[in-house]
């Protein structure tokens, strides 16, 4: 079995502002400035749909590839609703994610409906984004050993 970690490592700034470097790229997490942040990047939630939506991606490409579809384009529309008043702390009674996911793919191939629908659920199958979110993937949390000594204020 072939094993990859994958590691990241982000730092918040003032605010809501998170900055990670990525390999060769820096990226930016924030909130809208209604929301208190200064909107330097997308929101954690935008973030969690667009690693879905770029792992059925490149998943997608993996698999015409391999099965020799000239796939010319790929549209994707993601979409989940979840109960923000968890995140605020008003209601603990449901769950703080989303309910529900729903991916819409337009896929430009030549395929038939079918065909399609039975790509687009091996893609499914074998994306691991696509997995974390549909089987439950053990979350662990524990304090650093060695204290930063950042101000954030």
């Amino acid at each position: 079995m072939a094993k990859k970690t994958v590691t990241v490592e982000t730092s918040m700034e003032k605010g809501f502002k998170l900055v990670s470097q990525l390999g060769n790229h820096t990226v930016y997490v924030d909130q809208p400035t209604a929301n208190g942040g200064t909107d330097a990047g997308p929101n954690p939630l935008q973030y969690f749909l667009l690693s879905l939506g770029g792992c059925i991606s490149a998943i997608s490409r993996i698999a015409a590839k391999q099965k020799k579809i000239p796939l010319r384009a790929l549209k994707l529309t993601i979409r989940g609703e979840l109960d923000t008043d968890v995140l605020m702390g008003i209601n603990q009674e449901n769950r703080a994610g989303f309910g529900a996911i729903e991916v819409t793919a337009e896929i430009d191939a030549d395929l038939t409906d079918e065909e399609k629908s039975d790509f687009l659920a091996e893609v499914d199958r074998r994306c691991p984004i696509s997995d974390n979110i549909e089987r439950a993937t053990s979350v662990s949390f524990r304090l650093a050993e060695q204290p930063m000594s950042v101000n954030l204020s």
